[in-house]
């Protein structure tokens, strides 16, 4: 990928000389920082902004190893076709008019794309804003000239799908003194180059250390996944289109629950990556993450806050416990030592109120000394600065704070308000520090929270290497005539068989074919029972009424085994099943999803499951420390734990339960869904008592 982000020399193509045209403004970029040659090429022009100005890019001198295309989409094939007869390795498409447009956009790009591969050219796009190299001055894109003024470098690196929004970004940040940036990779239509690509390269740039990325698509789940779970440095993905239109169409309720991005959600938190739910947060999530990459083992989640208002400390305390954060409970030292600048009167406590202090002993001395106490406690894991800027002679000494902040690797961030010139000259300063500076409590918290947990998980021991994930369950492990030959919707009988034997308990069970066989069954079982209707295409048996509960009298059964009967027709089928005992309903699936593979999903079951929508997915094959990990991401952990004086959930035994799903659904690429709703949780362990396997 050099090519694309140090190439030796870049041809222009689509170069002109008319200033508010794209093809200009690229040369005129590529002329204010970048220092290899530059070739414009345009057969009307000898000459554009200085430069010698080529008719074709076959009259390009050596060196050129990169093509910056911006052309009518129709002349594309055909200049890439001249690339790769010229030997240019690597072009950036900035033309517009692709698989964005159409069809007809979408026929042009796969002939681009064709006689790229048959060519050996790497190809970025179209349909983007290419390549903004802040921290190298290497600008191939045809962003605002304006931006040249403000450029403020940095070590956050994005990748971002869209064109204009990847310009947006950098205006916004760079003319608001905010954050720096290190590279914005705008990749648009994602023709050949594509997240893996530059992802990878990221990686292993020295310039960046922490990476975010706006994507629409993940073209591939399963590569993208694995290189972040490989990644030493902080991912944070904003993904866009994860809307539940197309989930009606789902045959089960694990692919309804899906519709709503909650695979990909689970598949990045999987594998470590911080996810952002809007623009700024992605990027703020960036800048606290670049602020602070080295902390020591130990952070935990603790914050002590220092504030001239005691109602802003009061907000801050409620907005810690909403994001997973404590109040640090400060040393009796710690107290001593804060008396000293505070009057007699004051008992100084978490939240500091400084405004007492600041009053006998002025702002300098009360918010020095504070930072220093409260990081040098061994109960405090981070700092949270209230400032303001302008007014109330309340200006902080930030170079001081943060000075005491590095000396004790302990993460200081600042929450400002004020005047607005002077604010804006606090986050200047404060950016200038790699102090992180925020305009609102609650998305400050919010990042210190992201901060402290993505620092808590990277120095987490790693997990118990004699557990590994178990191989796929194949053919051999299934009785053939459970899956051979079958298509669509398995009924509840073949779908619990094949769980089974996976490994997974199911409820026992017996086709019943007349009254009497159904009593023999219910003396064998025990009463109460249950009576369920096996009708061709149902997958949602309470819904149409083929599910009888608490049968407890031969009596009883009989009547509702002739309804049944009539209920499923010529073509269905009668069980019975023991009635097991009232307790916890979980869901568990399985569902394969076109851009990230076999998934596999927990959560609370029952006929309410969609209602609670309280689940959450992992890719499969997973670990059973995976799995206890996906249990440990639903919100309803106190049902889990035995709440009321039920039993607590055996997790082992449903964390076992879902790597056998994994490992099914890894090894029958033919299973399309699987749906197991309700596992009833008995004595805290689960067992299947209804399940739908669909091919």
């Amino acid at each position: 990928m050099d090519y694309f982000f140090k190439p030796k020399g870049v041809a222009v193509i689509g170069a002109t000389a008319n200033p508010k045209k794209g093809g200009n403004i690229i040369v005129a970029n590529l002329t204010k920082g970048y220092t290899g040659r530059i070739y414009p090429v345009n057969p009307r022009y000898g000459e554009i902004e200085g430069l010698k100005c080529y008719p074709s890019v076959m009259d390009v001198p050596d060196p050129v190893d990169l093509a910056v295309v911006f052309v009518g989409a129709g002349m594309v094939p055909g200049v890439i076709r001249d690339c790769a007869a010229r030997g240019i390795p690597g072009a950036m498409l900035e033309s517009a008019g692709f698989s964005e447009t159409g069809p007809d956009g979408a026929a042009l790009q796969q002939e681009t794309a064709r006689i790229a591969r048959d060519g050996g050219i790497r190809l970025w796009g179209p349909n983007c804003m290419g390549l903004v190299d802040v921290k190298n001055r290497s600008v191939f894109s045809t962003v605002t000239p304006s931006l040249w003024e403000t450029m403020i470098p940095g070590s956050v690196s994005l990748i971002v799908q869209s064109g204009m929004l990847a310009g947006a970004f950098l205006i916004d940040l760079m003319s608001h003194g905010v954050m720096g940036i290190g590279k914005v990779c705008s990749i648009g239509n994602k023709m050949d180059v594509a997240e893996c690509d530059l992802l990878e390269y990221l990686l292993a740039d020295d310039e960046t250390a922490v990476i975010g990325l706006y994507l629409e698509s993940i073209l591939d789940g399963a590569g993208f996944i694995s290189l972040c779970r490989k990644c030493p440095k902080p991912i944070v993905v904003l993904k866009g289109g994860k809307s539940r239109e197309g989930a009606a169409a789902a045959m089960s309720h694990t692919a309804s629950m899906a519709g709503d991005g909650a695979v990909v959600s689970g598949a990045l938190r999987q594998a470590g990556v911080i996810e952002a739910d809007d623009f700024y947060q992605m990027l703020d999530y960036c800048r606290v993450l670049e602020s602070f990459q080295d902390l020591p083992p130990g952070r935990k989640n603790r914050v002590a806050v220092m504030t001239y208002s005691g109602g802003a400390g009061i907000v801050s305390s409620d907005f810690l416990q909403h994001n997973g954060l404590a109040l640090a409970c400060l040393s009796p030292g710690s107290i001593t030592r804060l008396k000293a600048v505070f009057p007699p009167w004051m008992a100084p406590a978490n939240p500091v109120d400084l405004w007492p202090g600041i009053l006998v002993n002025g702002t300098h001395r009360v918010y020095n000394e504070t930072v220093k106490v409260l990081l040098a406690d061994p109960g405090v894991d981070a700092v949270f600065a209230h400032c303001f800027a302008g007014g109330f002679d309340l200006d902080p000494d930030l170079a001081a704070m943060a000075r005491l902040a590095r000396s004790a690797q302990k993460p200081l961030i600042c929450w400002i308000s004020g005047e607005r010139e002077a604010v804006f000259r606090f986050q200047q300063e404060a950016l200038a520090l790699n102090l992180p500076a925020f305009r609102e409590v609650c998305r400050a918290v919010e990042c210190l929270g992201v901060l402290l947990g993505y620092h808590q998980r990277k120095h987490e021991p790693a997990g118990d290497a004699s557990a590994p994930v178990p191989p796929p369950i194949h053919g051999r492990d299934i009785p053939a005539d459970l899956i051979d030959g079958c298509c669509g919707v398995l009924d509840e009988r073949r779908s619990k068989a094949i769980l089974k034997q996976a490994g997974i308990p199911v409820v026992n069970e017996a086709r019943v074919g007349s009254p009497e066989e159904a009593r023999a069954a219910a003396l064998r079982f025990g009463w109460p029972v249950v009576l369920k209707g096996i009708a061709p295409g149902a997958v949602h048996k309470t819904e149409a009424g083929l599910v009888a509960l608490h049968i407890d009298t031969p009596e009883a059964l009989f009547r509702a085994y002739d309804l049944m009967v009539a209920r499923v027709g010529a073509g269905g089928e009668v069980l019975l099943q023991p009635q097991l005992p009232s307790g916890l309903e979980l869901i568990a699936g399985l569902v394969r999803d076109p851009q990230f593979g076999p998934c596999v999903m927990c959560g609370l079951g029952g006929v309410m499951t969609e209602v609670l929508n309280d689940r959450a997915f992992a890719l499969a094959p997973l670990s059973h420390e995976e799995a206890l990990g996906l249990i440990g991401r639903l919100k309803s952990q106190r049902l889990l734990d035995g709440f009321r004086g039920a039993p607590a959930l055996d997790r082992n035994a449903l964390a076992d339960a879902l790597v056998r799903l994994g490992a099914l659904g890894a090894g029958f690429p033919q299973i399309r869904e699987i749906d197991v709703n309700p596992m009833i949780v008995v004595d805290g362990r689960p067992t299947a008592v209804d399940a739908s396997v669909i091919l």
